[in-house]
């Protein structure tokens, strides 16, 4: 005989339970909907791959940040090259538990009631839309969210792949004396990205990015800043811990496709919301999952148009800032492809604690 798979539909599906997702499903949920959300990690929030820092808009877009908050920052340091730092007053932020923060989400919207599933590895996504796990379980929903980061299986089945990356390497060490800025490291050596040394009360995320053509260097300059930051005095040797990760910087991506009569929304990294030069991506992912659970919400009722507001929305709220980002980047990185060496003035016109980034 032949056995015929059970397919368990719902209304809306997530793959995907980040903070994109996770506010997904609890706005989702909150609007009536039957929501099952899928995360491949055993425990919400870990491993964390994320500098964590948020900038104070988040705030203003999301109660309950104070539980999870480890420092407050006031400024930002711009180190470029050897030179005395740039300081930029009142750049308010703070410093997160990003483990807790993600727990925090899972858990909101475990209680609006969406069916919250750890440990769910996703295998395939056939062209109708059905979500297929490692262990043989097939799944569909009504209106799919991709929440699955920069390298969204969703996405790449839909055609949607981020294709520019950066990749990461963070270690955290202990503080030698207390800091209250985001200290941010600009050299020529380090190419596509930059150093950051960010503070936790007693210790530091120290952290590098580089495009994928220089990943051979994430090891070596990170071991160069590291044992400088000691030389100074300001981080103690000690390696507390080690992570790193993808970030996509290639600009807003598609956010909304069909794959078959399943419409698709992407949020979060899996649409390529992180900014392109600064690698921030926590506000984004908030700021679209929430809307993504609004808009899923709105289809599951027959309200087609929905997927488009939902694209309109995050072009005006996110492309511009984005695009000047690309724009930045793109410029920078000619000068790599030319066989030029950027110059400071070259690495301050990318970076946006300066004048020149905002320049026309």
């Amino acid at each position: 005989m032949c056995r015929v798979s059970v397919i368990e539909h719902t209304d809306v599906l997530i793959v995907g339970l980040g903070p994109a997702g996770s506010r997904a499903a609890a706005e989702a949920a909150r609007r009536g909907c039957r929501v099952i959300a899928l995360d491949r990690r055993r425990r919400a929030g870990f491993p964390v791959q994320c500098a964590e820092f948020v900038p104070a808009l988040l705030g203003q877009e999301l109660a309950g940040l104070e539980h999870v908050t480890a420092q407050r920052i006031v400024e930002m340091q711009t180190f470029v090259e050897d030179a005395a730092p740039h300081v930029k007053p009142e750049f308010p932020g703070r410093m997160i538990d990003r483990g807790r923060f993600d727990a925090a989400l899972v858990t909101a919207a475990k209680e609006a009631g969406a069916n919250c599933r750890a440990n769910t590895l996703v295998a395939a996504i056939e062209p109708d839309g059905t979500v297929v796990t490692s262990a043989g379980h097939r799944m569909r929903g009504a209106v799919l969210i991709a929440a699955d980061g920069p390298r969204s299986r969703v996405g790449a089945a839909c055609g949607v792949v981020n294709r520019d990356i950066v990749e990461t390497r963070q270690i955290m060490v202990p503080l030698v004396a207390p800091l209250a800025s985001t200290d941010i490291f600009l050299a020529a050596d380090i190419m596509g990205g930059y150093g950051w040394l960010f503070p936790k009360g007693g210790v530091a995320n120290l952290g590098v990015g580089v495009a994928p053509a220089a990943r051979q260097s994430l090891k070596p300059i990170l071991e160069k800043l590291h044992a400088a930051l000691i030389d100074a005095g300001r981080v103690g040797a000690e390696v507390m811990g080690l992570t790193g990760g993808a970030i996509p910087v290639g600009g807003l991506g598609a956010t909304v496709a069909r794959l078959g009569n399943t419409p698709v929304l992407l949020a979060g990294d899996a649409a390529g919301l992180a900014n392109p030069v600064t690698g921030a991506g926590i506000s984004a992912a908030v700021i679209s999952g929430e809307l993504a659970g609004e808009a899923a919400a709105r289809r599951v009722t027959g309200d087609e148009s929905a997927s488009d507001d939902y694209a309109e929305e995050l072009r005006d709220l996110f492309k511009p800032a984005l695009d000047r980002a690309l724009h930045r980047r793109r410029e920078l990185l000619a000068g790599y492809d030319a066989g030029r060496t950027p110059s400071a003035a070259a690495l301050r016109r990318g970076w946006i604690a300066y004048p020149e980034y905002w320049a026309a």
